[in-house]
């Protein structure tokens, strides 16, 4: 991804958004705005509430003293008295809980299709595709990609299978390293737990009450710091002990070689190395398992639950429809239905394109990329998460992205985004978030993010999968309120406007790690939607 110099710098250089402490004035019928930049020095002033917590990607870093997008203020003062017109935004993911009760007012129907008649009435190759498209059919699971590279070794140069095989043999050594390791972790919490339980004479107890343990009894002691322990890990205990036997029950799959002997595409009935097979899957856009469809209905709630309606959180955008695609399985995606799966949401009227998933390998990307230049002709930003592996990705691969050498980009509708803290200073960064000075293009919120999750329930979830919405969010806000702008316009808008952060951070989570917020990103900044409207007025003014 290499910094493609704006169309439109002349109109950028009228709003410059400059570093720490600096701002431009922009005058906005005849009332003085001043663009949001990041203070010198800026503590939290108080620990954050629950309900700053439940909704800081919307918060604004001056004011509230943390690093969200100031969206509330970018409503309250900047489109209050505005009217923008409907965008679809396009959810690729797992599937969305279509019927929750905060996203089934938004979810987007297509009127060209007579709902239940079993006859694709828009002809456009999907049958009764009301409110989007499933192309993973009945299946939830998938191979991840070296494998099915290594048992298909034809789909790929020799030396990429080398680097799955590879692959593989880590995810073994890893497998057997963890087994024991999480053996021993479900034996002291079942010893732990039991010795408690009798210690306290209830079920359940809370990490307060073991802190607050006094015993001369060895047994209790040990018990005792065990469990503050495993407490601490935020989950009730009987939910750890299901998180650990499922991963437990993972490794020992794993190093049995189930997962190179399990077909679970067959179910589909597809030729996954066929870009021409395309008439697979259905129109259950929440597949056979609603708790499969956790990620996409958060992702789907993060951009566009209802806001102000007293229910969960507050979605970014005020005036979107939900479009899904179902093609992100627990396992690796197949470039082939990320690829129709854009192709679709583009030709439904998608605007905006959240992609909250990735890969290292990708057998088949000249398909998704070819994708992704159609949706640049067709004017739709394509958002995508940069990936959760604090790795470089100006060395490391995550797919897809919009550029195949890592230095020249191919299309200029792909805007890739790494994921915050709540926490303004040194770990402002997530300790997972994936950074890039030239393959990242921004960051936003991503630590803890609450959102609608399936059953009409709402969930914390964390990852650059989180920060990928954010960021649609405000892209959709900006092409509801500047809907003559281009995609490549929002997306400049989205980088150049935010808020430069020049400071050193920590990175990857290592305190002796730390780098130049600068050098993590093409831009430098953290997405801010009050300054990103600033400049989205200034331009359409040309």
């Amino acid at each position: 991804m290499n910094s493609i110099k704006p169309i439109y710098l002349s109109a950028f250089a009228l709003l410059v958004l400059a570093g720490c402490g600096a701002s431009k004035q922009v005058s906005n019928s005849g009332v003085t705005l001043t663009a949001i930049s990041a203070p010198l020095n800026i503590t939290k002033k108080a620990p954050i509430t629950e309900n700053d917590l439940k909704r800081w990607s919307h918060l604004d870093l001056v004011k509230d003293t943390i690093p969200g997008m100031s969206v509330d203020r970018a409503y309250s003062e900047l489109l209050k008295n505005k009217k923008g017109v409907k965008v679809i935004v396009g959810i690729v993911d797992s599937g969305v809980d279509i019927e929750h009760q905060d996203l089934k007012s938004v979810v987007w129907t297509n009127t060209k299709e007579i709902a239940g008649n079993g006859i694709d009435d828009d002809k456009n190759g999907y049958v009764d595709d009301i409110h989007g498209w499933n192309f993973l059919g009945d299946i939830t699971k998938e191979n991840y990609e070296y494998e099915r590279i290594i048992k298909n070794k034809n789909i790929v140069d020799e030396v990429t299978y080398q680097a799955a095989k590879a692959a593989n043999d880590t995810k073994i050594t890893d497998a057997a390293k963890g087994k024991t390791r999480l053996e021993q972790m479900l034996v002291t919490l079942n010893e732990g737990d039991a010795r408690l339980i009798k210690h306290f004479g209830k079920p359940v107890y809370t990490i307060e009450e073991v802190k607050a343990i006094v015993s001369q009894e060895p047994e209790v002691q040990k018990s005792k710091a065990a469990m503050e322990q495993m407490l601490s890990y935020g989950m009730p205990l009987a939910d750890l002990k299901v998180a650990v036997q499922k991963q437990l029950d993972g490794f020992n799959s794993l190093l049995q070689g189930d997962n190179l002997s399990t077909d679970y595409r067959k179910v589909v009935g597809d030729n996954p190395e066929d870009i021409t097979d395309t008439k697979y899957g259905n129109n259950n856009v929440m597949g056979p398992d609603k708790n499969a469809i956790l990620h996409g209905t958060h992702v789907a709630g993060i951009v566009a639950q209802v806001r102000n309606n007293q229910l969960g959180g507050d979605g970014i955008a005020n005036n979107v429809e939900i479009l899904t695609v179902r093609a992100v399985p627990d396992g690796d995606e197949y470039d082939k239905d990320i690829a129709l799966g854009i192709r679709y949401a583009v030709d439904n009227g998608a605007k905006v394109i959240n992609g909250s998933f990735g890969k290292s390998f990708s057998p088949h990307k000249q398909w998704v990329y070819d994708a992704i230049k159609y949706a640049e002709k067709k004017d739709v930003l394509i958002v995508h998460a940069a990936g959760n592996d604090a790795k470089n990705l100006d060395t490391e691969n995550n797919f897809p992205n919009d550029s195949d050498d890592k230095v020249t980009e191919f299309a200029d509708n792909v805007i890739t985004i790494g994921a915050l803290n709540f926490e303004y200073g040194n770990k402002v960064v997530a300790r997972f978030s994936n950074f890039g000075k030239n393959n990242v293009d921004v960051f936003a919120p991503g630590v803890k993010i609450y959102a609608t999750t399936p059953n009409d329930t709402y969930k914390y979830l964390q990852g650059t999968s989180m920060a990928s919405p954010n960021v649609a969010g405000v892209a959709a806000i900006i092409r509801s309120y500047y809907p003559k702008l281009s995609a490549q316009q929002v997306k400049h808008i989205l980088m150049d406007s935010g808020v430069a952060i020049t400071t050193e951070v920590i990175v990857g989570g290592k305190p002796a790690e730390t780098r130049s917020f600068t050098t993590l990103s093409k831009s430098g900044k953290i997405v801010n939607a009050y300054n990103a409207l600033l400049m989205a007025e200034k331009m359409s003014e040309k």
